[in-house]
This record gives C-alpha cells, structure tokens and sequence, in this order.
C-alpha cells in the first residue's frame, strides 16, 4: 500500500496551541465565536491584570502593602495571595467569574453545566495561584487548572 507523500496542510498544523481539527472548544460542545464561545488568551490576561490589581488595592486599603515601601517581608506577599484567593473564591462563586473575568467579557462555567458551585471555585484557585496548573493548556485552552476543576472560561 503506497503512503501519501504530500507534505499535511496548513490547517492541520498546530501552531501556538490551536485545535488541530477546528477551534478551541469544538470537542466540549462549544461554539467557534460569540457567546458561550472559549475565552481567548488576551481576555485572559486582561483579566487576570485587573484581578491583580484588585487584589493590591485591598492589600493597600487594609495596610497589608504599600506600592512605595513594597510589603516588606514573606508574610505580607502570602496574605496578598490569600486576598487575591479570596477575591476569585467570592466572584466566582457569586458572579460565576472574578471581577477580572467580568470586566472582560468572561465567565466560568462547568463542563456539565448548571451551578458552578463552591467547590470548584476552591479547586480552581488554589491550582491557579500555584501557577504551573494554569501554563498546563490543553488543545481547548483550558489550563490544568480548569481541566481538574470540571471547568470552562467562556465569553458572556
């Protein structure tokens, strides 16, 4: 039996972690663009941005860190986490997204649909705040992080 020697075609390359056999999200059921669609990793990173500097502001509000003293020693940097942990536990228990995720577009919902939950929430941001789990992307663009968590980022 010959084999094929044409060189394979653009579309079923990869490049950058795309969907090798259409779009992130195709194999969860999800559509290509617009609503429900997989949330895009600049809308990620916005959003993330805007977390962080949530997080910082109450950090600066309770005293916990000041952007002109820096936050002094080890404790303060794990209570920052802790407020940034808290802060994405809260929303997205209660806006199904965080603040960051909501100014952007974003939301997270799980794979089974429904509720997303508390649990999941706790999952996901303890695996987030580690952040290997979340360089982890697989060809939908979840992270490790919303894989283990039974989640999805989505657009609104």
């Amino acid at each position: 039996m010959a084999r094929s020697t044409t060189p394979p075609s653009a579309s079923s390359a990869h490049p950058g972690g795309e969907h090798p056999d259409g779009w992130p999200g195709k194999d969860l059921g999800l559509p290509e663009d617009g609503p429900r669609s997989v949330g895009r990793i600049g809308r990620r990173v916005v959003g993330l941005l805007i977390d962080g500097i949530l997080a910082d502001l109450v950090a600066y509000v309770t005293g916990v860190w000041s952007p002109l003293e820096g936050s002094g020693d080890i404790a303060h940097t794990w209570i920052q986490l802790a407020i940034f942990a808290a802060l994405q536990v809260l929303f997205i228990c209660t806006l199904s997204g965080s603040f960051g995720h909501v100014c952007v577009g974003l939301r997270v919902v799980p794979i089974r649909g429904g509720y997303v939950g508390v649990w999941r929430p706790i999952v996901r941001t303890v695996l987030l705040c580690l952040v290997v789990p979340a360089l982890i992307i697989d060809r939908d663009s979840r992270g490790a992080h919303d894989r283990i968590a039974g989640t999805v980022l989505v657009r609104r």
